[in-house]
């Protein structure tokens, strides 16, 4: 494999990502599509090939001059698994070199379990025996917390009740092939500057609404990380004094007041839905026109308007690019957002574009898959030793 160096890494990404959504290309479409110049896609191109990535085909059509050679994935170049860890399930998927799904599984588990590791790695077991399409070239493992490095793979999360979890090493030994773990919105964060619409941006704020709210920080096209993997939980900015308990610890963080469970509550005391209910009845009523619903889910669009509007004017993205289950009921939360965060952004960035993604569970997994997807382009060594066993077992096929 030939050495990634400065931030080719992304581009070399983005003509991957691009083949694998629109087909074979050329170089000249290539060129146009990512914005860069021809004699920039003719040197990656070339390193790509030699790398086993991509693979001359056929020429395309002539409108008269001299027609052009397409290019396509090498399709047994390899596959990557990729695995979102929830307190009670596991989402895991197989994904081909340009990042799309090509098979799924959910299965519960339980994280708080003394077991949970040996669980993990059974469920990875289990899921590798259905035969992948290619070599396994790795496994990315997403989670709700904080991780010390991806080639290492130590586990904080309040979430899932885990400290200092050794993760990584314990995948690693059991199944004999590279693991990165990382937070799974950094690892959102990845897809989307591989695959999804922060493609062509060199800074993208990402933001997910849910269980937690969380973002991942792309700054000149890499994942901002942080000292120990934190940086991006924005959940935990305080908004409120002596607001509700966080599971942090902390009282008045914005997840305490409108991640998923905070914003049941509210409609459980508002009397909007039953004791029993939860979400999906929250997001009915609204979709109903419900005045109760719709309020609980205006309040929550102006608090995140705010606290968003305060990390754009901090680090300057794009764009900015909202999903995760709470995206679902965007539409609720959307004019009291946008009013209070253009309100509260500096002039300058008040034109910032916004993308709203529809969701679905497996993209947490997809994102991590992701993380074994970037490693051939990771100028900045985040994959470290696990990284170089990832390029080895491609230039091994």
């Amino acid at each position: 494999m030939s050495q990634p160096n400065g931030r080719t890494d992304v581009t070399r990404s983005a003509i991957l990502a691009q083949i694998g959504a629109q087909g074979p290309t050329s170089r000249a479409e290539l060129a146009r599509v990512l914005a860069v110049s021809p004699a920039l896609i003719t040197q990656l191109c070339k390193q790509l090939i030699a790398d086993g990535l991509l693979t001359e085909l056929e020429f395309s059509p002539s409108q008269g001059g001299r027609p052009a050679r397409l290019l396509g994935l090498q399709v047994d170049a390899g596959t990557a698994i990729g695995v979102k860890v929830a307190a009670d399930h596991l989402t895991i998927v197989e994904v081909g070199l340009d990042g799309s799904v090509a098979r799924s599984a959910t299965e519960p588990f339980d994280a708080a379990d003394s077991d949970a590791i040996p669980n993990l790695t059974q469920a990875l077991e289990r899921f590798i025996d259905g035969s992948p399409a290619g070599p396994l070239l790795g496994i990315g493992i997403g989670v709700p917390g904080s991780v010390d490095r991806q080639a290492d793979g130590i586990v904080d999360s309040t979430q899932l009740g885990w400290s200092r979890m050794p993760v990584g090493p314990a995948l690693r030994r059991a199944l004999g092939v590279p693991v990165l773990v990382e937070n799974n919105v950094n690892a959102l964060a990845v897809a989307e500057t591989l695959h999804g619409q922060a493609r062509g941006f060199s800074d993208a704020l990402v933001v997910t609404i849910g269980t937690g709210i969380g973002a991942g920080i792309v700054t000149d096209g890499v994942v901002l990380r942080g000292h120990r993997g934190g940086a991006g939980e924005i959940g935990h900015i305080p908004v409120s004094d002596g607001g509700p308990r966080c599971q942090c610890g902390a009282n008045g963080c914005l997840e305490a007041h409108i991640g998923q469970d905070a914003l049941i509550a509210q409609a459980r005391a508002a009397g909007v839905i039953g004791a029993a209910a939860g979400m999906p009845d929250l997001r009915l009523r609204a979709d109903r026109g419900g005045t109760g619903a719709r309020e609980v889910f205006a309040e929550a669009g102006l608090l995140l308007g705010r606290a968003l509007a305060g990390v754009v004017n901090t680090v300057d993205p794009e764009i900015l690019i909202v999903l995760g289950e709470g995206a679902e009921s965007w539409r609720h939360w959307s004019e009291s957002f946008e009013k209070a965060f253009r309100a509260q952004l500096m002039p300058s960035k008040r034109e910032l574009p916004i993308a709203v993604e529809s969701w679905q569970d497996d993209r947490w997994a997809q994102g991590a898959a992701s993380l074994v997807l970037a490693t051939p382009f990771d100028a900045q060594g985040l994959a470290g030793e696990q990284g170089r066993l990832v390029r080895d077992r491609l230039a091994a096929r």
